[in-house]
């Protein structure tokens, strides 16, 4: 008669905002976790609730590992997000970090539609549909090296899904804050450059192109202008300008002069 072989058990500390996914009774501590066989580190992390593309860098026994890494009985596996203040040997990280002086590009689920305008409004190259499935979301995070923004946890586990990031809040206003801390954005941002409609680059254009298009106050009050060369839409320097500078203000400081969105 066969014996039941015993489980191994391995002890897992996970730190900074990775928290956020485990259960209140695994937060800031370490813990112990029965496995059979010798899974990948990346399996165990997931089990556990924490999305790979989360993940930057996983320690075993004080040695930093690739998430194909297998664990064994009585290891000791350490799991970290980016880091904003250390510099790690690339090879030692698991995630895939912006290269310096590169602007990240996004691509956000059909649930983040606010924040997708509010990231275009600051400059960046952000993809959205409020149509798109998962496996289009996931395609296109891959083939154009996109930065996949969502609150679907099972979508950033995806292994096709190397860049990530869970949005912690379901507050636009606050979703914005938290994109623009955690991947620096305030530095690179190019406020009002792009189309808040279908995020194509905005083109300055004189009053006169775009006179036979604009309402009779608009043509009235309103002098610097300009056009998406994609969607058509026009864009002109008005009140709700203002109010869009001032939220730029409060997240990354005084924006620079231009047209405002229609």
């Amino acid at each position: 008669m066969a014996t039941a072989t015993a489980m191994a058990t391995a002890t897992f500390r996970f730190y900074g905002e990775l928290n956020d996914f485990l259960v209140p009774r695994r937060r800031g501590v370490a813990f112990e976790r029965r496995f059979d066989d010798r899974p990948a580190v990346k399996d165990v992390i997931e089990a556990l609730g924490v999305p790979h593309s989360e993940v930057d860098l996983v320690v075993v026994n004080g040695r930093p590992v690739p998430l194909a890494h297998r664990i064994a009985d009585g290891d000791r596996v350490s799991v970290y997000p980016a880091f904003r203040s250390i510099e790690l040997d690339p090879a030692d990280r698991v995630g895939r970090p912006i290269p310096p002086g590169e602007r990240p590009r996004f691509v956000l689920d059909g649930h983040l539609g606010r924040l997708a305008a509010y990231l275009r409004m600051l400059g960046f190259d952000t993809w959205y549909r409020n149509d798109a499935g998962d496996d289009e979301l996931a395609a296109v995070a891959r083939a154009e090296g996109r930065i996949l923004l969502t609150r679907d946890r099972a979508l950033l586990r995806r292994g096709t899904v190397d860049r990530g990031r869970f949005v912690r809040s379901d507050q636009p206003r606050e979703q914005l804050r938290e994109i623009v801390e955690r991947f620096e954005l305030g530095p690179l941002a190019a406020p009002f450059t792009r189309c808040l409609r279908c995020n194509g680059r905005l083109v300055p254009v004189s009053r006169e192109e775009v006179l036979d298009r604009l309402e009779p106050l608009t043509r009235r009050y309103y002098d610097l202008f300009a056009r998406c060369p994609d969607c058509e839409a026009i864009y002109w320097h008005g009140s709700h300008r203002t109010r869009m500078e001032r939220l730029v203000a409060a997240v990354i400081g005084p924006p620079t002069p231009g047209p405002r969105p229609r």
